[in-house]
């Protein structure tokens, strides 16, 4: 799976540099997921830039947005809870997961948004439901990190692709 990463990564940026395809935008998001087998969780984290995510959300919530100066921080995290909560859902083992909104930062670009599930064990397999930002863009990419045991294993989605099983 790394080499395949490593020749994908090499692929994207030859692409990129040569075709100035650098002068477009790239539309993707970034979830992480690991299991932490000691505290029994599930730690997901999300990344998407900011001024594509705080696009999307003025026009599904038909609100100011505002999520690097905000000027009441609860109400940003409700909006960032309640988007990523309906586009971004976990099952494991069978069994969907109830994930648990930690907050969120903003880190150059990107708002990342953190979450907890609790009581998962083991992890055998996961199925991700993601189409963050696809209202957005047709372009837009979903880039998956899964880490179980040490193991990590990657996938992407290409709108309108929502679904990734992971087998561990």
């Amino acid at each position: 799976m790394g080499r395949f990463l490593h020749k994908w990564s090499v692929a994207l940026f030859i692409c990129i540099f040569f075709t100035n395809a650098w002068a477009h935008p790239i539309y993707v998001s970034v979830t992480e997921i690991e299991h932490n087998a000691v505290d029994k969780t599930l730690e997901v984290s999300c990344k998407i830039f900011t001024d594509d995510f705080e696009k999307v959300l003025r026009t599904e919530y038909k609100t100011p947005v505002d999520l690097i100066n905000p000027k009441n921080k609860a109400a940003m995290d409700k909006l960032v809870n309640a988007y990523v909560q309906q586009h971004l859902k976990l099952t494991v083992d069978g069994k969907a997961v109830n994930m648990k909104y930690i907050g969120y930062e903003i880190i150059e670009e990107g708002v990342y948004s953190y979450y907890e599930a609790a009581g998962i064990t083991q992890v055998k397999n996961i199925s991700i439901y993601n189409d963050l930002l696809y209202e957005y863009s047709p372009e837009q990419m979903g880039l998956m990190h899964i880490t179980v045991s040490g193991n990590r294993k990657s996938t992407k989605l290409n709108n309108p692709e929502n679904r990734a099983n992971i087998n561990f």
